[in-house]
């Protein structure tokens, strides 16, 4: 007889057919588990698999008395309260760095698409401008990226992988994050240094109450008119509000956003604008990315119901 499990987050039923290969799933799609299911059921739940940064209340974690780990599909677990899982003798895991090779490769896409125009660009051609010879003034030449200076907001594995993918483009990276690594990039002493030295600053982060609204009305305006911003991380750690006044007072030029304070992201002042290029939480929503992270997950169930500690713990 397989093992229960509880879905918390909403998945895509795809995302978890290989997990339901070795588990029963007992999946609410979204919903709270104790509308879904009977006490009875929940009683007996001892792993719950859940998205990162969706939030689990006290509350919920009431609905489960026996619950020994918290399983995050991905690399975050912004939405886990370390508190009382450790009150509750509740272990957490995640999947460190499964997804970290195809968020870096939409950074760049982000960064690339919004600092040389591609959606003003492709619009130019579908209006018929380009071959009516119309003059546009999101046509006129801006920098490319040879010797543009790349700041990077955390040094972690994904802040690694877009580091050294700006270096590829013959650019100047340097970083700030809690600590100096090992790594052969300038560091820098606070955010604020950084985004004052920076053209680009890529927000690779992880979430948290010391980085929320880390890059406030402050920093853009350190980034300064000619600065673009990339955030590939969560929309906490970025003031939305502070955004959209920098953009509207051309503060600074651009901003290429995965993620957002409140998700899914519905039509905005954000929206408006043709220097911003937005794109639905995709960074990790690769094949490659999926099957590591399902990789992760059923590591650290296997482990958890042999009775040994997790393969992925988050420490």
């Amino acid at each position: 007889m397989k093992q229960q499990v509880l879905i918390y987050s909403r998945f895509p039923k795809a995302q978890m057919v290989r997990i339901g290969e070795h588990y029963d799933l007992l999946d609410g799609a979204g919903k709270l588990p104790i509308e879904t299911f009977s006490a009875g059921q929940l009683k007996a739940i001892r792993v719950m698999i859940t998205a990162g940064g969706q939030v689990i209340p006290p509350e919920v974690l009431d609905t489960l008395p026996s619950l020994g780990a918290i399983i995050c599909y991905g690399t975050g677990y912004d939405g886990v309260d370390f508190a009382e899982t450790k009150k509750r003798g509740i272990v957490v895991g995640n999947s460190p760095a499964a997804n970290a090779a195809s968020v870096a490769d939409l950074a760049m896409t982000l960064m690339l698409a919004t600092t040389r125009r591609l959606l003003p660009a492709d619009d130019y051609v579908r209006s018929g401008g380009w071959s009516g010879a119309k003059p546009s003034p999101s046509m006129r030449p801006g920098p490319g990226m040879t010797g543009r200076k790349i700041g990077i907001y955390g040094m972690g594995e994904i802040g690694r992988k877009i580091a050294a993918r700006c270096a590829a483009f013959e650019t100047e990276v340097a970083y700030f994050s809690r600590s100096k690594h090992d790594v052969p990039y300038a560091y820098h002493a606070s955010l604020a240094a950084l985004a004052e030295w920076s053209d680009i600053l890529m927000v690779a982060v992880r979430a948290g109450a010391d980085t929320e609204h880390a890059v406030d009305a402050g920093i853009l305006k350190k980034l300064g008119p000619q600065g673009t911003i990339v955030n590939i991380s969560r929309g906490s750690v970025i003031d939305q509000k502070a955004l959209v006044a920098a953009l509207e007072n051309n503060v600074i030029a651009g901003a290429g956003l995965d993620v957002y304070e409140k998700e899914p992201h519905a039509p905005d002042a954000l929206t408006k604008f043709s220097n911003v290029v937005l794109t639905p939480h995709i960074g990790g929503h690769t094949i490659e990315s999926h099957v590591a992270m399902q990789d992760c997950v059923l590591a650290n169930l296997h482990a958890f119901f042999s009775g040994k500690p997790l393969r992925y713990p988050v420490t």
